[in-house]
C-alpha cells in the first residue's frame, strides 16, 4: 500500500490501524476484477486536522433530559462546528438522552455520540421536515457520524396496532426514517447503534465514496419496512463489520425512481456482516429503475431470513457483474404479508406491471455459499427478459421444513404482470427462461421433513447452455422422482 495513502486514511479514520488497512487492501484485491473502488482509495490526497475543534451540545443549550426538545440546540452546535471548518467535532456527551426532531448535518464535521449518549426521535410530525428523517445531510462532503452511543427511533410509538394474522405492527400515517444522506461525498458512519427504526434505518441516496463500518442495527423484527442499510443510486460504497437485525431487507442495493437523476448504483462492496431479518439478507432490488453494476457481497452470516441471497429485477434498469461469495444463510417462511417464501437464493426478472419495459440480469457469480432453507434456489427469468451468464460454484443447500406456514409456493412480488404468489412444487434448484447457466460442484440435500411438493434436486424449463458438472443430489422422493428433470 502506498504509505502516503495509509497515512491519510489513518488521519481520517483513527480507529483503523495500519495493519487493518493492509488487510483491507488484500481483501479488495480479491474483488479487483469487478472494478470496485475501496473507500480508502477515495481518500488519497485528502487531509483533515489531526486535532479537531470540539463543540459540546450542552454548551449550546441542550438539556439531554429526554423530555426537552433539543434539536434547536443540537442544530446550533452543528452550524457552529461547520462554520469553524473541516475537522470540527460535535459531541453529544454520554449519560444523557437528547430528544430531537430533524437535524441537518454539514460538510466537514464529525457528529459524535460519546459513550452511551442517546439521540431520541421525537414522535411529533411537526418536528420533522418534508423528508421525514431524523438525521439528514444534503450534498455534504467529508461528513462523519461516529461514537458508541445510539439513535433510538422509538418504532413502537409510530405503530397503531398489532396484526395477529399478519404477525406485524401496522404503522401510523407518520413515521420517520432515522438517517437519510443525499448527494454526499466522502461520507463515513462508524461504530454507532441504530435502535428501533420506525421505517428505513440508513438510506444513502446518490452518495459517493462511502464507508459504513462496525454499525449495529437493532430494529424490531415485526415492524414492516424497517430496512437496515439501503445504498440507492450510490457509487463506491463499502459496508463492513455490521451487525443488523431488522424486519425488512438487511442490506439492499437499489435504484429508486424518485432519485433517478443520480444515475445507477455501482462499485458496492458488502462484507463481514451478521444479519437477521424477515425479508432478504443481502439483496439487489426491487427498485431497479437504473442500472446496478459491480456489486460484491461476501463473508456474511445470514442467521435468519425470508430469503438468503436475492436479486429482484422489476423495472427498466439492468443488473450486471454481481458476486455472492462465502455466505452462510438460513431462509424460512413467515406470515403472508412478509415478502419471501423461504427461498434459499432467488434471482428473478419479472415485470412490475404489464407495461414495464424490463431490464436484464446477467453476469452473476455465486461462490462457496452454503445454507439451510425451506424453499428452492430460483434462477427465474420471464418471457420478457431472460436471465443469462450465471455461475454457481461450490454452492450447497439443504431443503427442509420446520415452520407451519403453507408451502409449495414461490413469491414473485411485486408484480401485477404475473401471479404474485405462484403455486409450484419445490425442487432443490429451479432454472427457467435462462441462458448459459453453470452449476459447478453444487450439492442439494434434504432434511428430515420432506413434503410431497419437494421434488427434483435440479429442474429446468426453457433454458439453453445449462451445464452442471459434478452436481450432487437425489430427488426428495427418489422412489417416484428423477434427481434431474430438464424440460
Amino acid at each position: 500500500m502506498n504509505p502516503d495513502l495509509c497515512e491519510a486514511s489513518e488521519m481520517l479514520l483513527p480507529a483503523c490501524s495500519r495493519r487493518e488497512l493492509l488487510k483491507s487492501a488484500a481483501r479488495w484485491a480479491a474483488v479487483g476484477a469487478l472494478g470496485i473502488v475501496p473507500f480508502s482509495r477515495a481518500l488519497a490526497g485528502r487531509t483533515l486536522p489531526s486535532l479537531p475543534r470540539e463543540f459540546n451540545v450542552l454548551d449550546f443549550g441542550a438539556a439531554g433530559d429526554g423530555a426537552t426538545l433539543d434539536s434547536p440546540a443540537l442544530q446550533r452546535a452543528i452550524d457552529a462546528a461547520a462554520g469553524a471548518g473541516p475537522g470540527s467535532r460535535v459531541i453529544l456527551p454520554g449519560a444523557r438522552r437528547y430528544l430531537s426532531g430533524r437535524l441537518e448535518l454539514r460538510s466537514g464535521i464529525e457528529f459524535h455520540l460519546a459513550d452511551d449518549a442517546e439521540l431520541l426521535a421525537s414522535t411529533r410530525a411537526e418536528d420533522y421536515a418534508a423528508d421525514r428523517a431524523l438525521l439528514t445531510a444534503h450534498e455534504s462532503s467529508g461528513l462523519r457520524i461516529t461514537g458508541t452511543g445510539r439513535i433510538n427511533g422509538r418504532s413502537r410509538e409510530f405503530m397503531t396496532r398489532y396484526d395477529q394474522v399478519g404477525e406485524w405492527w401496522v404503522p401510523a400515517a407518520f413515521r420517520p426514517r432515522l438517517a437519510v444522506f443525499t448527494g454526499c461525498r466522502d461520507l463515513a458512519v462508524r461504530g454507532i447503534t441504530f435502535w428501533h427504526a420506525p421505517q428505513w434505518t440508513l438510506h444513502l441516496v446518490g452518495c459517493e465514496d462511502v464507508l459504513v463500518d462496525a454499525v449495529t442495527i437493532r430494529n424490531e423484527l415485526d415492524v414492516p419496512n424497517s430496512d437496515g442499510i439501503d445504498p440507492d443510486h450510490c457509487r463506491n460504497v463499502e459496508i463492513r463489520n455490521c451487525d443488523i437485525t431488522c424486519g425488512d431487507d438487511a442490506i439492499v442495493v437499489k435504484a429508486t425512481r424518485p432519485h433517478a437523476a443520480y444515475g445507477g448504483s455501482s462499485h458496492i462492496h458488502v462484507h463481514d456482516c451478521v444479519l437477521e431479518t424477515k425479508d432478504s439478507g443481502v439483496k439487489i432490488g426491487t427498485e431497479t429503475t437504473g442500472d446496478i453494476d459491480d456489486v460484491c457481497f461476501e463473508r456474511c452470516d445470514i442467521r435468519s431470513s425470508g430469503r438468503g441471497c436475492t436479486i429482484q429485477l422489476r423495472d427498466e434498469g439492468s443488473v450486471r457483474n454481481v458476486v455472492f461469495r462465502e455466505i452462510k444463510f438460513t431462509a424460512r417462511y413467515h406470515a403472508d404479508p412478509w415478502w419471501g417464501r423461504g427461498e434459499a437464493i432467488s434471482f428473478t426478472a419479472i415485470p412490475r406491471t404489464p407495461e414495464t419495459k424490463l431490464g436484464r440480469i446477467r453476469g452473476v457469480r455465486v461462490e462457496n455459499v452454503t445454507g439451510r432453507a425451506e424453499n428452492s434456489v430460483r434462477i427465474s427469468g420471464c418471457r420478457e427478459s431472460r436471465i443469462a451468464d450465471i455461475v454457481f460454484d461450490n454452492v450447497a443447500v439443504t431443503l427442509d421444513r420446520w415452520t407451519d406456514y403453507r408451502g409449495g409456493l414461490w413469491d414473485n412480488r411485486p408484480t401485477t404482470a404475473y401471479p404474485a404468489i405462484e403455486e409450484h412444487p419445490n425442487p432443490g434448484v429451479h432454472v427457467r427462461h435462462a441462458d448459459n447457466v453453470v452449476l459447478r460442484r453444487c450439492r442439494v440435500a434434504w432434511g428430515q421433513n420432506r413434503p410431497d411438493y419437494f421434488t427434483h434436486a435440479l429442474e429446468a424449463h426453457d433454458v439453453s447452455g445449462l451445464s452442471y458438472p459434478d452436481f450432487q443430489g437425489e430427488a426428495a422422493h427418489p422412489d417416484r422422482q428423477a434427481a434431474i428433470h430438464i424440460a
